[in-house]
């Protein structure tokens, strides 16, 4: 039987679960139908304690661990919460208030051109303040599933994949990078 390892295409359903002293809180979920596929280290983005966690199962194989938010997305950094001229959000002059509200995830650009999504945490006469921290920055996070795929993956699946740099358009970032057929478009 085949083990998750280099290059081979894997898919795997599973619920990630924020923890904390209140118990777990369920941020997303994989299923059979729609499942997390990817070719086992092909992205450098993904998070190392994940690949450590699931490399070498198999198909039919169960995980379920918990990470420190060290090792899974970072602690939050205040430095990642800024203050933007709110003139950056107009359409043709007018204030977009249809997409930039307090709690809406507003996508930008880095200087380099990637995509960054940030949470509209304020909004006053002359700016908007967004948090550029991941959503789950500073949270411990556990994963449960099992892998449900394991194969080699073909040529075009090994081929390189334009990516958004900010996880996919559903707000999250399950442990690794998406490519914009994953995630149902939406690259810069």
């Amino acid at each position: 039987m085949e083990k998750v390892s280099l290059g081979k295409y894997v898919e795997l359903a599973y619920e990630i679960f924020v923890v904390n002293n209140d118990g777990e809180t369920s941020v997303y979920k994989f299923t059979d139908e729609r499942p997390d596929g990817f070719v086992f280290g092909q992205d450098l983005g993904m998070i190392e304690a994940f690949v450590n966690h699931i490399e070498a199962l198999s198909m039919g194989d169960s995980f379920d661990f918990t990470l420190e938010p060290a090792e899974a997305f970072g602690e939050r950094n205040p430095e990642m919460v800024m203050s933007i001229p709110r003139s950056t959000f107009e359409v043709e002059g007018e204030f977009d208030n249809e997409r930039v509200f307090v709690g809406a995830m507003v996508p930008m650009q880095t200087g380099d051109g990637y995509r960054i999504d940030g949470l509209v945490k304020a909004i006053d006469e002359e700016n908007v303040t967004l948090d550029f921290n991941h959503q789950l920055a500073g949270e411990r996070v556990r994963y449960a599933g099992k892998v449900l795929l394991v194969r080699d993956a073909t040529a075009e699946e090994l081929a390189p994949k334009h990516h958004c740099g900010g996880g996919c358009d559903c707000g999250h970032d399950h442990g690794h990078g998406c490519d914009c057929d994953s995630c149902g478009g939406g690259c810069c």
